[in-house]
């Protein structure tokens, strides 16, 4: 969902929990484990390279648990969720973070993962839980949205989504080549969501006319084509909380952000973590995932990844309030209709952009 927290630390470095204070008593697993005790366990954490946690954070856990933890990152959540798929029931780690409602149906096909109920999911709204066999856990959500700067292009600035085909906009507007990018294939799904199969190719059609613009990845267009990188786009596909970044990150300090959210356009993207199946720990993989629903990380979790909590216990921080910008009404399609298209749509989006 997103690379913005990591990214950012790279190119510029994107309140009251319900917790059980022990949480060795919060959770129900659905697969036996013989072990009678936690310590001396190291469970492997498989990750994406976007995460981006306070150091030192999971040491709270080890504290109250025994358990160790050794994070490994690989690359995007596409390539993550294609191990994890090869290695189904012998897996390289014990809980798995970072598949999305994007991937999250592949995972799911492929049994992946095992059940795992925790006692904080009471606190999680009823609409992020995608999968009603808790395979999977929510721990945060973000919005994808397309970005434009306050000064306009030609002073005028884009209100919907759309807005961006014409072309005074269109050709000042950076998107990433869904292929090879997450925010990019979300703003396709977005494009999706909202004009149907039997709309979606024209507007991507009247986008390619106009002369959008087309990166291979979040970084080139941010930092590359879009003005907050020296670039003359005046338009990107981002995130909601990018705005939230420019701010915390500007220097010299500014008190608002000089780009707003087109809202009409914000795809939302869930992520979720998992026990998977086949670990030798899977007792103790699940009091993982009760840690990573626990006040302790979803408060680590905006300002370092530039999400949301999934714990709605969990306030957010003041920067993502008074800069932020609520999406109350995000598109978003059902994992199991992108999965049995995803091929199909981007296949068809390469011969449309990039004929």
């Amino acid at each position: 969902m997103r690379k913005i927290a990591a990214l950012l630390s790279i190119a510029i470095l994107f309140s009251a929990g319900c917790a059980a204070d022990d949480s060795s008593g919060s959770t129900e697993t659905e697969v036996e484990d013989s072990s009678d005790s936690t310590q001396d366990v190291t469970l492997t954490l498989l990750t994406h390279d976007s995460f981006l946690v306070t150091e030192g954070i999971f040491d709270t856990f080890t504290d109250e648990t025994g358990i160790s933890v050794e994070v490994v990152r690989g690359s995007d959540a596409g390539e993550l969720v294609s191990a994890a798929v090869l290695t189904a029931g012998n897996p390289q780690g014990d809980v798995l973070f970072g598949i999305d409602n994007t991937f999250l149906q592949r995972g799911l096909d492929n049994d992946v993962f095992t059940p795992h109920i925790s006692d904080l999911l009471a606190s999680v709204p009823d609409e992020f839980e995608l999968d009603p066999e808790h395979r999977v856990t929510p721990i945060d959500y973000g919005d994808v949205c397309v970005n434009a700067t306050l000064a306009g292009v030609d002073g005028q600035v884009p209100t919907s989504i759309d807005d961006l085909t014409d072309p005074i906009f269109a050709g000042s507007f950076v998107t990433q080549n869904p292929e090879t990018s997450s925010p990019g294939f979300a703003f396709l799904l977005a494009t999706i969501a909202t004009y149907g199969e039997d709309g979606w190719e024209a507007y991507w059609s009247a986008l390619a006319e106009g002369g959008v613009t087309v990166s291979a990845g979040w970084n080139d267009a941010y930092y590359g084509d879009f003005v907050s990188g020296g670039g003359d786009k005046q338009i990107v596909t981002s995130y909601a909380t990018s705005p939230v970044a420019e701010v915390l990150f500007a220097e010299p300090a500014i008190d608002t952000a000089p780009t707003t959210v087109i809202v009409d356009s914000c795809f939302r993207q869930i992520e979720f973590a998992g026990v998977l199946a086949g670990t030798d720990h899977p007792k103790e993989a699940g009091l993982l995932i009760d840690f990573m629903l626990s006040e302790t990380f979803q408060a680590d979790i905006p300002l370092n990844m530039f999400v949301a909590p999934a714990n709605a216990d969990v306030a957010l921080p003041a920067a993502f309030v008074e800069h932020g910008v609520v999406v109350s009404e995000p598109l978003i399609l059902d994992p199991a209709e992108i999965e049995a298209n995803r091929a199909e749509w981007t296949a068809r989006w390469t011969e449309i952009v990039l004929r």
